[in-house]
């Protein structure tokens, strides 16, 4: 790339800004696919402008420094826990989920408990979890032997999702009781009575459909939740 194509060229965060400016009504969601895309310039950004959902995924995949070196990550524990901090900063009440993988080549009892600590002190939203699989052609079944039994993988899933639905189940309940503007997206899948949407954190609220529609803003007051899901009705 030459001087001039960099100078003309256009970062994320000043995409996501002319974005924001094409309508106040248009709802604007993203996905990381990198922790080191969230920059400082783009929370920037996201605080400027309410349209912007207080939103991000920040992919960690584990929390002991080996493994994620293993995994060419590109970042430390302690890097990550500093973007945390900075995402905080910047929006307090950003909802912030990831991704793990347990498991992986070599991954020792003392690797998966940094992981379970990582997990404690961020307080996830949510998150995506999985058992580390072994995929052709890449860098970790070219380098290293999938040497972890299905048995020990399967018993750490089971504590991160354990330990994950806590914490989704504390952050859902901090939400009742309180105002939240939802985007209705569609129908609830236990009921057509029932429309579902998402407030500005990402979470999933159910509530009765009157006369709303696709599409509409509705502002719900929460008055109960699950670990997935937060229940409310219009006012």
């Amino acid at each position: 790339m030459s001087a001039q194509e960099r100078t003309d060229s256009t970062s994320f965060a000043q995409l996501l800004k002319m974005v924001a400016g094409v309508n106040e009504n248009l709802r604007i969601r993203f996905s990381t696919s990198h922790p080191k895309d969230m920059t400082d310039d783009v929370l920037h950004v996201m605080a400027e402008h309410e349209n912007i959902c207080n939103y991000i995924h920040l992919p960690v995949q584990s929390g002991s420094n080996a493994i994620l070196d293993k995994m060419n990550r590109g970042y430390t524990k302690e890097w990550y826990k500093d973007r945390i901090k900075t995402i905080k900063k910047f929006i307090p009440d950003c909802g912030i989920s990831s991704d793990f993988i347990t498991g992986f080549c070599d991954e020792s009892d003392q690797d998966h408990k940094e992981t379970l600590s990582l997990m404690e002190w961020v307080n996830f939203d949510f998150a995506y979890m999985f058992k580390y699989s072994e995929r052709p052609k890449t860098m970790a079944e070219r380098k290293f032997s999938d040497n972890i039994s299905e048995e020990i993988k399967s018993n750490r899933l089971k504590e991160i999702i354990a330990l994950q639905q806590t914490h989704s189940l504390g952050k859902n309940k901090s939400h009742v009781n309180k105002v939240h503007r939802v985007l209705v997206e569609g129908f609830s899948k236990k009921s057509n009575d029932h429309l579902f949407g998402r407030n500005t954190q990402n979470t999933v609220i159910v509530f009765p459909k009157n006369n709303f529609s696709p599409g509409e803003y509705v502002n719900i007051k929460v008055n109960s939740c699950t670990s997935a899901t937060l229940l409310g009705e219009a006012i």
